[in-house]
């Protein structure tokens, strides 16, 4: 069951405090030592600055104006999760899940030549069998057939399957519900949130609360324990896209501030910070990374990558698969362990740069060093299915 929204003024400090009351409660450990060993390390000082500035949202695409570009990241956005479906989308296609949703966002734009399939109408006429084709993946498995032996057919399943059904099932609703509302797009809807926060102290804030109560694909917020946990990881994640996109340019909507906002939480941030020795799991969870901390593991992490390391061309490892508590409990210890380690290196301030670190750029760099480096490639991420959140 999700917890009550908190009200906008106090969204920002919900996510921090519910996070760091989670993860205490969970007992999962983030000390000052391990904080610093990272911030400290050459896998750390010599890619972060790098490393940061890769946000994938370079987008190949030809807009007709700022709103359709708007649109396309505000969607984007909104699929922005899959990520318990990595290992069978690598099999499959060969790219993870951002990826393949970037892909399926592109084939939507270049496909909308008759119908907008990015418009409110659009997303709802998304069949399952359109969205596979525009992902290119098979969503069919071979059963033996039940009367004739040795005979196989094919039937609608797999995981590839369950994620075609989720991100359809998110398309229709959130189309009906901003046609219902009198939008004509997901764009437009933002557009009018980031207007209502022009020229307010709490701005991000007051587009992040619109964004969380219109729209179901971005309440990604739990009860555990008895205890609210917030985490709005797509939300965030629109708002500071926005700002990536947008920021820097005249633009003709308002733009929120989003350097001091909380990261976007999703599978990557927990595991690697549980692989860097940052995030110390208790007794009760060692069994999801029962190897993690160890030194053999830990020390070849925390150096530069040592030239020629390659992938092979292997697919990545499935991860342990986690329940919903645990995973909201994992995602909530990276939020409080990123807040702690922006603190960390403002007080550090050697080198120079560190006192500039915000916690946006810790998340890119956390995301994107998972990619960045081979032997980072194959540390295994935790799985959820069945979620449209992360």
């Amino acid at each position: 069951m999700a917890p009550l929204f908190p009200e906008p003024s106090s969204l920002l400090s919900a996510i921090r405090s519910s996070s760091r009351s989670i993860r205490e409660h969970a007992n999962i450990t983030i000390s000052p030592e391990s904080i610093e060993r990272l911030l400290k390390s050459p896998a750390f000082l010599t890619s972060f600055e790098r490393v940061s500035a890769q946000h994938g949202l370079a987008l190949p695409l030809k807009f007709s104006s700022p709103l359709d570009e708007l649109n396309v990241i505000s969607i984007l956005s909104l699929l922005n999760f899959g990520s318990g479906y990595r290992v069978p989308l690598h099999v499959e296609t060969g790219r993870g899940a951002w990826d393949n949703i970037r892909l399926l966002i592109f084939s939507m734009y270049i496909g909308s030549t008759e119908d907008d399939l990015l418009s409110a109408k659009g997303m709802q006429r998304l069949s399952e069998s359109k969205i596979a084709e525009l992902m290119r993946v098979n969503v069919y498995i071979e059963k033996p057939h039940e009367n004739i032996p040795g005979v196989t057919v094919g039937e609608l399943g797999g995981p590839l399957y369950e994620l075609v059904k989720l991100i359809s099932g998110v398309l229709i609703t959130t189309g009906e519900l901003l046609e219902k509302a009198g939008y004509p797009s997901l764009g437009a809807f933002v557009v009018e949130a980031l207007k209502e926060g022009a020229g307010k102290t709490n701005a991000v804030e007051v587009v992040l609360d619109r964004l969380i109560r219109f729209i179901p694909a971005f309440q990604d917020c739990y009860t555990v324990d008895g205890r609210p946990v917030y985490l709005f990881k797509k939300a965030l994640f629109l708002v500071h896209a926005i700002t990536i996109r947008f920021g820097t340019s005249s633009s003709p909507f308002p733009i929120p501030a989003t350097s001091r906002i909380p990261v976007f939480t999703d599978n990557v941030l927990p595991s690697l910070l549980i692989h860097l020795g940052v995030i110390e799991l208790p007794p009760s969870l060692q069994s999801i990374f029962p190897d993690a901390n160890s030194p053999d593991k830990l020390t070849p992490l925390l150096a530069e990558p040592y030239p020629g390391l390659q992938m092979h061309g292997s697919p990545p490892t499935e991860g342990p698969i986690l329940t919903t508590d645990q995973a909201c409990v994992l995602r909530a210890a990276a939020v409080d362990a990123c807040e702690m380690i922006v603190e960390k290196a403002h007080e550090l301030n050697e080198p120079c740069w560190l006192k500039d670190i915000e916690l946006p750029k810790l998340d890119m760099w956390l995301w994107s060093i998972a990619k960045d480096r081979a032997d980072y490639r194959r540390l295994e991420r935790f799985v959820l299915r069945d979620t449209v959140f992360f």
